[in-house]
């Protein structure tokens, strides 16, 4: 079995997994939250701001510059994704 993100089927388009990638996960893999939805819920707005700065700070230090300022990159797309 590979990896769901790996899955061209579990792929989103904008970047991140859609829902079927994230039920092939083991546990409970919740969807990204938008800005508008972590106002509304404490539980979203905590998810996301740990998400955001946990995503960061790798960008800042595990990632090149090519990785960093490149638009497709997974880290990138996963920011966006979340509106971080």
């Amino acid at each position: 079995m590979t990896a769901a993100w790996t899955r061209k089927e579990g792929k989103n388009p904008e970047g991140g997994l859609n829902a079927k990638g994230r039920r092939s996960y083991a546990g409970n893999l919740k969807p990204p939250v938008s800005k508008k939805e972590a106002e509304q819920s404490p539980a979203k707005r905590k998810r996301r701001t740990s998400f955001c700065k946990r995503m960061g700070g790798m960008k800042k230090k595990l990632t090149s510059a090519k990785t960093r300022n490149d638009p497709n990159s997974r880290i990138n797309k996963a920011l966006r994704k979340w509106d971080c």
